[in-house]
Formats: C-alpha cells, structure tokens, sequence
C-alpha cells in the first residue's frame, strides 16, 4: 500500500506563485505515475497534470498548461506542483493520485489518493 501526504497550500494573491509537495510512503518500489487533481467548491473533481515515473512523460490540462509545472524526485518520493500565475479559478482542494505504471496511463485508473490541500487564489 502506498499512503499520499500533500502539502505546501495557503492562501495566494492572483498572480502569484505556490509549490504544493505530495510525499509517497508505503511500498514505493514500483514504478508509479503520480498526478494532481482538483476540486473546487460545489464542483467535480477535474484532472490537473501527470508524471510518469521516470518523469520523462508530463500531460497538463488546458486550463493550467503554461502556468503550472509538475516534476518529481523519487529519491524523496515526492512529486510537486509549481503553480505560477495563479488566477481566483485555481482555487479549489489540490488531490495528489498515483497508479502503478511506467507510463502516464492506467488501465484501472487512480489506485491511491491524499487527502488534498486548500490552495485559495484571491484578487
């Protein structure tokens, strides 16, 4: 089993910049893509942005592709989520994912999931 721990959310200016960290523990041996979601209030969870394991493969939304940047370093078994010009429609709960694959894809979808972060844009 492998257990998710977000961080690195708060409360940001439109326009500004935030870091959230995912930290993996458990059985981290395998090859896992890693991922971030969102949701905001009254809203479905969307998909944000995934890694493959080597970090090789990255696939963003349309919504955050060219502010945000997602990357991992597995010898701390943490991927993080560099999110500049952050806009009031970023705000939302940020949910790291991760699959067994060494791809971005999986056949089973999302096998575990954190508990999120609030990540709070105002203007």
């Amino acid at each position: 089993q492998v257990q998710l721990v977000e961080s690195g959310g708060g409360l940001v200016q439109a326009g500004g910049s935030l870091r959230l960290s995912c930290t993996a523990s458990g059985r981290t041996s395998d090859s896992y893509a890693m991922a971030w979601f969102r949701q905001a209030p009254g809203k479905e969870r969307e998909f944000v942005t995934v890694i493959s394991w080597s970090g090789g493969s990255t696939y963003y939304a349309d919504s955050v592709k060219g502010r945000f940047t997602i990357s991992r370093d597995n010898a701390k078994n943490t991927v993080y989520l560099q999110m500049n010009s952050l806009k009031p429609g970023d705000t939302a709960v940020y949910y790291c994912a991760a699959w067994r694959s060494s791809t971005l894809y999986s056949g089973g979808g999302v096998e575990y999931w954190g508990k999120g972060t609030l990540v709070t844009v105002s203007s």
